[in-house]
């Protein structure tokens, strides 16, 4: 038996709520390349004021975490919403190794994978808390390689621990999201990583194209 939320469904009530109030909440948008802000930013721009946190020590190696923010840069400059404040977490990939320490070796979607989303959104909700942002939410579940059951369970498991601010439950795929994501990186021309971004990812990926 599937039980599986539609998180896309979940979306687009909280859409309509916001659009019957009348006003816009501020948003901390989790953002992990340009690519994948696309779809999402289409989405939810005329209900949010957004910022953008590029929290990614778990992308390797290093050129590649400043690639892909670079990118997303370009396709905020691309579209014209260079206003736009990006959030910079130092790279420090050091302190995520840390904390998937002894999961190493795990396959992709489990466990690992678990555990750099919880790392990643935990600082992103403890910086929304503190900021005073109304909703916290990731574009990760457009992804692929993603799981937005595991991606939505954290986000509403740490919305527990930061009672201020709401999780914007989201499936971005649903919908031909990632579809139409491939379609804005032909038109503007933007590198589409082909892996997901961690050292072990990026080391499996070397072995499929040997």
């Amino acid at each position: 038996m599937n039980n599986n939320v539609n998180y896309q469904k979940t979306l687009y009530k909280t859409l309509e709520n916001i659009k019957n109030d009348g006003k816009k909440p501020k948003l901390l948008l989790h953002v992990c390349c340009g690519p994948c802000f696309s779809v999402p930013f289409d989405i939810l721009k005329d209900f949010f004021d957004i910022t953008i946190i590029y929290n990614n020590s778990n992308i390797y190696p290093e050129e590649e975490f400043y690639r892909r923010k670079n990118e997303l840069k370009k396709y905020l400059h691309l579209i014209g919403r260079d206003e736009i404040e990006i959030v910079e977490v130092k790279y420090n990939p050091q302190e995520f190794l840390c904390y998937i320490k002894g999961h190493e070796s795990d396959k992709e979607g489990h466990e690992r994978c678990r555990l750099c989303f919880r790392y990643r959104l935990t600082y992103g909700y403890q910086y929304a808390q503190d900021h005073n942002f109304d909703y916290f939410g990731t574009v990760m579940s457009i992804s692929r390689y993603k799981n937005a059951q595991d991606i939505n369970a954290i986000g509403l498991d740490l919305e527990k621990e930061f009672p201020n601010v709401k999780w914007l439950c989201a499936d971005f795929k649903k919908n031909n999201g990632y579809e139409k994501e491939l379609v804005i990186c032909r038109q503007f021309n933007l590198y589409f990583q082909e892996y997901c971004g961690c050292q072990f990812s990026y080391e499996n990926f070397l072995k499929k194209h040997q």
